[in-house]
């Protein structure tokens, strides 16, 4: 009997959430009803995560509340300092995460306890740990000390300060607040399935979240970003953009890493947001080379779309890229700046699968042989 196949689950749904909503045909994005631009124009990382982890926005007590919570647990245990300080100087940035974040359940008293209250204590610790990790394992591998956190700078600000040992300005502050806010959730997503997936055998938390930083590493996923800054680099300049993007399409299946989305059909409105950012940026530090050829990779790619007749847009990974460079990013660090944020989200869909679980467990149509007759090994 024939059965139906959905390559890569699409158009397969798990279970009911009120988390996001991403409507892919009209371009929005919206996190437990408020629509992104909304958020990102006046929100920081903090509130936002409050958001996506309760019923609503927090009032000044509730969000200062969870402030001085997180505040409290930037720090790593001295042990994973160290083992970060012992692996290799060539160990990708990303590697050096899911590593850390695995042996931080060796250091807690109680991992294993899935009940609610426990979820949101390890949750909290993770959200408050990403940030430190990315930004000591930055250090580390250059030769130098990890930036003990400030507990008086909020998750955007200190994650800057951890990196450089100097207090960002606000420019800084608010661009990365801006793309922490803009990463932090995209509902069933490669990663957060994984989490979700893994976190249906009533597993702990943090094997649930190691498995989504393995997955967000995939350069289908959180690791298009760097792949879109590395095509940059490849490009060198303005003037190669349109040679690039011409052979790149003339090849078979061709396509522009940072262009076109699972589920969007018109722009990602990230995309939109981080468009100005980038522009921003540009004009502050007087570095709008990379800007500047994403612009005109945009308009290349605009038009040769509009002659095949199609709607492919820049996604977020596009201009997340040059917002990165700007902020002097090393480009193998892109990945791990993307689970700083989606952490936050990961976390949420947590929430929810422990509250209501079902072990996840999807079939394969098995088309191999049948009825082959044994022999044994001297007959074979």
């Amino acid at each position: 009997m024939a059965q139906t196949i959905y390559p890569g689950l699409a158009g397969i749904n798990i279970a009911t959430s009120q988390i996001a909503l991403i409507d892919g045909i009209k371009g929005e994005l919206l996190y437990r009803g408020y629509d992104i631009r909304e958020l990102a124009d006046r929100v920081g990382f903090e509130e936002v995560t409050y958001l996506l982890w309760n019923d609503d926005l927090p009032n000044r007590t509730r969000l200062d509340a969870f402030s001085d919570q997180l505040s409290g647990l930037f720090a790593l245990p001295d042990p994973v300092y160290n083992l970060l300080h012992s692996l290799p100087e060539d160990t990708q940035p990303i590697h050096a995460i899911r590593t850390a974040i695995s042996a931080l359940a060796a250091f807690d008293e109680n991992p294993d306890d899935v009940s609610t209250e426990n979820i949101h204590r390890i949750g909290t610790s993770l959200l408050a740990k990403f940030p430190t990790i990315t930004a000591s394992f930055e250090r580390i591998r250059k030769g130098m000390d990890p930036v003990a956190p400030d507990p008086d700078l909020p998750v955007a600000a200190n994650f800057l300060y951890m990196l450089t040992g100097e207090m960002p300005n606000a420019a800084a502050t608010r661009t990365m607040d801006v793309a922490l806010v803009l990463h932090a959730e995209h509902g069933s997503n490669a990663s957060t399935f994984t989490a979700r997936t893994v976190a249906s055998s009533l597993t702990d938390v943090y094997s649930a979240i190691t498995s989504a930083v393995a997955s967000l590493k995939g350069p289908l996923h959180g690791g298009a970003n760097a792949a879109v800054m590395r095509t940059l680099e490849e490009i060198g300049s303005v003037e190669g953009v349109e040679r690039y993007v011409l052979d790149a399409l003339a090849q078979p299946h061709g396509r522009v890493m940072g262009f076109g989305h699972r589920v969007y059909r018109v722009v990602d409105p990230r995309a939109i947001i981080l468009k100005e950012v980038a522009r921003h940026l540009a004009e502050e530090s007087g570095d709008s080379k990379w800007f500047e050829m994403s612009l005109e990779m945009e308009r290349v790619m605009d038009r040769e779309m509009e002659r095949q007749g199609k709607q492919i847009k820049p996604n977020v990974d596009f201009f997340s890229a040059s917002v990165y460079r700007m902020l002097g990013f090393p480009t193998d660090t892109y990945t791990p700046l993307f689970a700083v944020a989606r952490i936050s989200g990961w976390m949420a869909h947590l929430f929810e699968q422990y509250a209501d679980n079902h072990l996840m467990r999807p079939r394969l149509v098995y088309e191999g042989p049948r009825g082959r007759v044994f022999k044994p090994i001297d007959q074979r």
